[in-house]
């Protein structure tokens, strides 16, 4: 049951299969399955309903053949729709279900046998009012409408052109035992719908989690250079901005520093890519574990990276870099190649009262450009 229930009332499920994608092989069996065990629970509603009527058949309120009637009618339409669901019948609707031809057939059922034998019409009534319910749970807005226009003209041709005395036994003792089974049955099915609505919200609420986790995961992912784990260029370029909106509503320093990997296209020449991206991880990692929590560093492009350092004035920014710079000379590069060397250089700039992004990167890059033809591995200033 909790298979069909989370399948059958979970509308994200709907279509998290088939909207805008051809389904796969396996999706298109899971659905085959779902309806099936669907179709089967419909089927096993008649044979009790139907052995109920027999109760009320040997109580001599019903003629013997209404019950056996009764389960043929539900059976065959059972079987018949089984047997287009198998031959893929149902896949070439949107809902693969087919909730509103399905509900609209229970339901003339159901008014048809009231008709004919109205002296347990609140039977079929009851059922009546369960399809609905059960269908409601699954079928769009438009669906419930048609559904529910086509109970409401049966119900009208029923009580409103016939004279049928639609009537609820309780003269005998089996009669009343009948009838007690109806609504017990009845409430119980109720608290089926129940329980499969629960289903639906906690399957649904749970699908929403799920999609909010993935929504981050993409999130972080689409931020995130996928070769050091750092700030893509897109992601650190609007930190920069933000951070530079801040410290001018603020009045608070903040400086930047581009720092580049000294002769690192030598490193790839050299020692090989795969090496080449190994250093440039053990940078980045290194970088993370001597950095503030509220600096921001970033890849800003090939072997370039932009460190954005809040609240950190000129002196202090030069310190810093240099404290970086140090550590990561002292590292022992020769776990990737005897005698390897990795060193920095990075030019740092501090924010400039109403400075453009473009003016504090070029000054920065400016720095930058003067640490490297003064012999790289130094850091310099604006």
């Amino acid at each position: 049951m909790g298979t069909a229930a989370s399948s059958f009332l979970n509308p994200i499920a709907a279509e998290l299969d088939g909207v805008g994608i051809r389904p796969t092989a396996q999706a298109l069996m899971r659905r085959a399955k779902q309806r099936r065990q669907i179709q089967g629970m419909i089927g096993a509603s008649y044979v009790v309903d139907a052995a109920v009527l027999m109760l009320y058949a040997y109580a001599g309120t019903i003629p013997l053949m209404i019950g056996p009637a009764f389960a043929a009618c539900g059976l065959t339409l059972t079987a018949c729709s089984i047997t287009l669901s198998e031959l893929g019948f149902n896949e070439r609707f949107k809902d693969h279900y087919l909730v509103a031809p399905q509900s609209t057939t229970n339901m003339m059922i159901m008014l048809v046998f009231t008709w004919i034998a109205p002296e347990v019409g609140v039977m079929f009534l009851c059922t009546l009012f369960v399809v609905f319910s059960f269908s409601s749970l699954r079928s769009t807005p438009r669906q419930t409408m048609m559904i529910w226009t086509a109970m409401a003209l049966g119900l009208s041709g029923l009580f409103l052109l016939t004279d049928k005395p639609i009537a609820m036994p309780h003269g005998s003792y089996l009669e009343r035992v009948a009838t007690m089974l109806v609504f017990i049955l009845t409430i119980g099915r109720c608290m089926f719908v129940g329980m499969f609505s629960s289903s639906m919200k906690q399957s649904l609420y749970q699908s929403g989690q799920k999609l909010k986790e993935a929504y981050k995961r993409i999130e972080e992912l689409a931020e995130l250079d996928e070769l050091t784990g750092s700030f893509n260029r897109r992601c650190i370029m609007r930190m920069l901005d933000e951070e530079i909106a801040r410290a001018g509503r603020s009045a608070s320093p903040c400086s930047i520093a581009l720092i580049d990997l000294d002769w690192f296209k030598r490193i790839n020449d050299g020692y090989g890519h795969p090496t080449g991206d190994e250093v440039l991880r053990t940078f980045a990692i290194t970088m993370f574990a001597n950095i503030r929590g509220v600096d921001r560093f970033g890849r800003y492009g090939g072997e370039e990276f932009l460190l954005v350092l809040p609240d950190m004035a000129a002196d202090n920014a030069i310190r810093a870099l240099d404290r970086l710079r140090a550590i990561i000379a002292d590292l022992d590069w020769s776990a990737f190649s005897p005698g390897m060397k990795v060193t920095i250089s990075a030019g740092v700039a501090t924010l400039r009262p109403n400075e453009t992004p473009d003016s504090f990167l070029a000054r920065a890059d400016s720095a930058l450009y003067a640490a490297k033809a003064r012999g790289r591995n130094r850091i310099a200033s604006a």
